[in-house]
């Protein structure tokens, strides 16, 4: 505004000047130049709020109270009720879960599947520990597994970690789940728990009847075989192979050896003490790993019966960390079991903080090993006696185990997933239309002596 006054101030007097000498009546606009009142005032906000809530007949209550308007009042009421429920505290805990995976298709939650994760969930939204829109959306409460085992993979020490309600009833929760699914304890962690990115390492078993091991040109049963000390150290010798770091592009599907994530780190894999079952002997391999990847251990195991069996040299085992492609035998998925998860770091840096407990469930051993002996264990022995799915394996399809196959072969056979009952050879036959080849390997597989 005192811009503009200037700029009139000067166009008069320039005006004054240039007018002629003597009596003329020059505009009278300096007056109108000094009332302020004539030039339009800038909007204040403000003050005509101000002024426009002091008009009102409810002196801006109406902001504050009941509103006339259905709709409002429906918003108001969903924001009271989001409140109340933001009211509820919830802390985050990890559950000791154990489970025996022989009927379900996996731990990780898929649609119209029966898995693990959708039976646990279920029993938490049946005891009201987590709301409808929990049970649906398990990002909600930052739901997370530490390991995401495959179909008809057991385990003992599973943990997932998620936010509850701290009113926790771990006899209400277990009995709206099945027998073969067991809580058998929780403990409070810190808020930025991840049960999975904070695991430091797994353990896994695989319970393996010993007559595997026996050479694939010697006629043996199982109720009859025994590992003799020998093979035993020839077995924990040749698992030396794969401690340390080493690229595993080979022992799961679809992995290229430039991929960094094909690296992997063993820190041991041995075998224990074979015992007998059932008048069957069995033996459990025991790996402790930092992480493994699809189809892992089943291909470790599966290139380890492949050289004590005599079917191919240790050479195979060495050469396949090399970027060359090879083909490793996958065994069948019935024994494998995850034993422990470790959370060293976690129970280093918060276990003696005096808030939260270290993650080694020691108190719980008991009932672990009980569940084991009662459902697990059982299960795994029981169909491998009845079924013997091992023997079936060793005959049909490591006996006729192609190890150069190209990588769009391999991709062909591992595509069936955890548990591809497809005879590997009989497709590879097919894709290769070679009829005289299917029926000399026939007839090697009539032949085979376990």
């Amino acid at each position: 505004m005192l811009l503009r006054t200037q700029t009139i101030l000067r166009r008069f007097l320039s005006l004054a000047e240039s007018a002629p000498k003597g009596n003329v009546q020059l505009p009278n606009i300096l007056p109108r130049m000094c009332d302020t009142k004539s030039f339009k005032r800038k909007y204040d906000g403000r003050s005509k709020k101000r002024q426009w809530e002091e008009r009102r007949s409810d002196k801006g209550e109406g902001i504050r109270g009941v509103v006339d308007d259905p709709k409002k009042t429906k918003i108001e009421e969903t924001s009271e009720s989001i409140a109340d429920k933001d009211k509820i505290k919830r802390r985050k805990f990890c559950f000791l879960l154990g489970y025996s995976g022989n009927d379900y298709f996996g731990m990780q939650r898929n649609p119209n599947t029966k898995t693990i994760e959708e039976d646990f969930l279920n029993a938490l939204y049946k005891v009201n520990l987590i709301d409808e829109s929990g049970y649906n959306q398990v990002q909600n409460m930052q739901f997370q597994r530490a390991c995401r085992t495959d179909k008809g993979v057991s385990a003992a020490r599973q943990i997932v970690s998620l936010k509850l309600k701290e009113n926790i009833d771990l006899e209400q929760i277990n009995a709206e789940l099945p027998e073969v699914i067991r809580v058998f304890g929780y403990k409070r962690v810190t808020k930025g728990f991840n049960s999975k990115t904070q695991c430091d390492a797994r353990t896994y078993i695989y319970l393996i009847p010993t007559v595997a091991f026996a050479p694939h040109d010697k006629e043996v049963t199982q109720n009859d075989f025994r590992l003799d000390n020998e093979t035993f150290e020839k077995v924990n010798k040749l698992l030396q192979n794969y401690l340390g770091t080493k690229n595993f592009h080979n022992y799961t599907s679809k992995k290229k050896h430039n991929d960094p994530s094909a690296n992997r780190y063993m820190k041991s894999f041995v075998m224990e003490t074979p015992f007998v079952k059932n008048g069957v002997e069995f033996a459990i391999l025991k790996v402790h790993g930092q992480s493994f990847m699809l189809h892992q251990i089943r291909k470790m195991v599966g290139g380890l019966l492949a050289v004590v069996r005599g079917l191919t040299t240790e050479d195979v085992i060495q050469n396949s960390f090399k970027p060359e492609k090879i083909t490793i035998p996958r065994a069948p998925g019935l024994g494998l079991m995850l034993e422990y998860v470790h959370y060293d770091r976690y129970n280093f840096r918060y276990g003696s903080d005096g808030v939260h407990e270290k993650l080694t469930w020691d108190e719980y051993e008991d009932q672990i090993q009980a569940f084991k002996e009662k459902y697990i264990f059982p299960t795994i022995i029981d169909k491998e006696i009845q079924e013997e799915a091992m023997i079936y394996w060793l005959k049909n399809k490591l006996a006729r185990h192609a190890y150069d196959l190209d990588e769009e072969n391999e991709s062909d056979l591992e595509s069936g997933g955890e548990d591809d009952d497809d005879d590997d050879e009989k497709v590879r036959c097919e894709k290769n239309n070679d009829d005289e080849e299917c029926k000399s390997n026939e007839n090697k597989v009539e032949n085979v002596k376990i």
